[in-house]
């Protein structure tokens, strides 16, 4: 299957709301509950995306380095699980104890979150600044799957950094590559 590039949901747009369940604790996650003053990162993963799989140590280590300084991480699945069960609630919970994700793992069931915010691929990102306008949407960085490249979150942590330091994210921002959300007929 091709890999799929992010719809680049618009600068400037407005955070989606959305409520949807936390599969590690049960419990229901509400956007303007958990938003940050500082900055929101969400991200459309999942758990049997090879590209996700390639970033997932990543993502802990951003939240565990971020989320010190006030940002907030929210990761959400969208995919059908009926079709690829390695991505249903149990094993999304699985996988987040397994890999310590210290930010809510959200299963989104009927994909209106991830239509509401264009999601195309896993892993897609968002940025949201305090009044939850996008800043960034993209790339994590620049790795993928055998290029040789070193996962380190180059993208998403200069556009929080600038964010943290007062200052533009700038507006150049690459699309993510990855696997295509996995929608329902």
């Amino acid at each position: 299957m091709p890999a799929v590039e992010s719809n680049m949901f618009p600068l400037g747009q407005k955070a989606p709301s959305f409520e949807l369940v936390n599969v590690v604790d049960g419990k229901t996650v509400r956007l303007e509950d958990v938003k940050s003053d500082v900055a929101t990162v969400i991200m459309f993963i999942c758990n049997h995306c090879p590209f996700v799989k390639h970033v997932q140590h990543e993502l802990v280590r951003l939240a565990n380095d971020y989320q010190p300084k006030g940002v907030t991480f929210i990761a959400i699945n969208s995919n059908d699980v009926e079709k690829y069960p390695e991505d249903s609630p149990e094993n999304m919970k699985k996988v987040a104890e397994e890999l310590g994700y210290p930010f809510p793992y959200l299963f989104d069931e009927t994909q209106e979150v991830a239509k509401a915010y264009q999601a195309a691929c896993t892993p897609d990102f968002y940025i949201f600044d305090r009044d939850l306008k996008c800043v960034y949407r993209g790339q994590l960085d620049d790795s993928r799957p055998n290029n040789g490249i070193p996962v380190t979150g180059e993208s998403i942590r200069a556009a929080l950094d600038a964010l943290l330091n007062g200052e533009p994210v700038p507006e150049k921002q690459k699309p993510s590559i990855g696997c295509s959300i996995k929608w329902k007929e």
